[in-house]
């Protein structure tokens, strides 16, 4: 159903997934040029391993380790070398002022349905604390709000 809303290739959930390596091999036979990185652990791991030569990682956040009393190692780091793959942190914060002019790009593909996004929205304050919690579940779908009062 999301793929064919989101207008994927293919996909797959990487907690149901014995082997990662395995999987990113099939669903990207050829190797991976471009990866955002929001999970972390294992999946940056393996990962790594299937990156394409001059391959790009942006980091924007590592979810998976968020609760952990102790996070998870990254062990296939030296990848990075032999395959020249630039890695680079970022947050929204350093690009804010140019919001208005990503507005002004972003809008129109929105408004043809050529960017479609989703919202998962919980009904109440009383419930704030279960969305939170399936954030770090992988329950929700999209962008996690929270309906406080719809007056």
């Amino acid at each position: 159903m999301f793929m064919n809303k989101f207008g994927f290739d293919d996909a797959f959930n990487y907690k149901e997934e014995m082997d990662l390596d395995a999987a990113l091999k099939r669903y990207f036979p050829d190797g991976i040029d471009i990866y955002f990185e929001n999970v972390g652990g294992n999946m940056l791991d393996a990962v790594l391993l299937n990156m394409r030569l001059r391959g790009r990682i942006s980091v924007c956040g590592m979810v998976s380790q968020y609760n952990l009393e102790q996070p998870e190692g990254v062990h296939n780091l030296i990848s990075l070398v032999p395959k020249s793959i630039r890695m680079e942190g970022f947050l929204v914060y350093d690009y804010f002022h140019l919001f208005p002019k990503y507005l002004d790009m972003v809008l129109p593909y929105i408004k043809q349905g050529k960017i479609v996004y989703v919202e998962d929205t919980a009904e109440g304050l009383e419930n704030a604390p279960a969305a939170l919690i399936g954030l770090f579940n992988g329950r929700n779908i999209g962008k996690q709000v929270v309906a406080v009062s719809r007056e």
